[in-house]
């Protein structure tokens, strides 16, 4: 990855950020923090062109698989999300459901592996408003740029061992709200299909 780095420097940066963010599974972060750690000890590339070509790649990427989702998972979901026990009103609940939380799951899932390849896709696909879903999404792309490049570049390859932690404490939150809000979810379901009928009235189209 550092070779990798050296040879293409930002452009290696900002685009395997941005595949990741669309929804291909690659190492954005690794790619990040090798990125800050070869500026910090070499200096052949500034901290803060990482930093940008990070946010960047990540913003781009996100809105992409946003339109992904937007365009072709929703249609897939509409008519043959019955085949998954997705029926027309457990798909309203979804939309209304990240109508009103998708933001903290955007900005939140930048930090962790799994979130930060899908949440756009996810938010594409139940269709959440884009300004809304951009505010969020540039917030988070621009902190997880910073925290984790700038913390690199100062704390060398000491941020090894830090990331494994808050990688932990990260996916140990998500994993806990993704269970307190199926339970939500299961035992409000009916108060739930109510609100997102008022949200989303009538049949849903593709």
């Amino acid at each position: 990855m550092t070779n990798l780095v050296a040879q293409y420097g930002y452009l290696a940066v900002l685009v395997i950020v941005g595949l990741e963010s669309t929804g291909i599974p690659l190492p954005g972060e690794t790619t990040l923090v090798a990125a800050a750690l070869y500026a910090g000890a070499t200096h052949n590339l500034n901290i803060v062109g990482v930093v940008i070509a990070a946010a960047v790649g990540a913003i781009l990427g996100d809105n992409l698989g946003y339109l992904i989702g937007h365009w072709g998972g929703y249609r897939l979901l509409i008519r043959y999300g019955r085949y998954i026990r997705l029926s027309e009103k457990r798909i309203k609940i979804a939309r209304y459901l990240f109508l009103r939380y998708g933001g903290e799951v955007v900005f939140f899932g930048r930090f962790t592996a799994i979130l930060r390849t899908y949440a756009a896709f996810l938010a594409g696909t139940t269709r959440m408003p884009w300004r809304r879903f951009l505010f969020f999404n540039a917030a988070g792309g621009i902190a997880w740029a910073t925290i984790y490049g700038g913390g690199a570049y100062l704390l060398g390859r000491q941020i090894e061992r830090l990331s494994g932690p808050f990688e932990i404490v990260f996916v140990a939150a998500a994993v806990i709200a993704i269970v307190v809000g199926a339970l939500i979810i299961r035992r409000q379901e009916e108060r739930l299909a109510v609100a997102a009928e008022e949200a989303f009235p009538g049949p849903l189209h593709t």
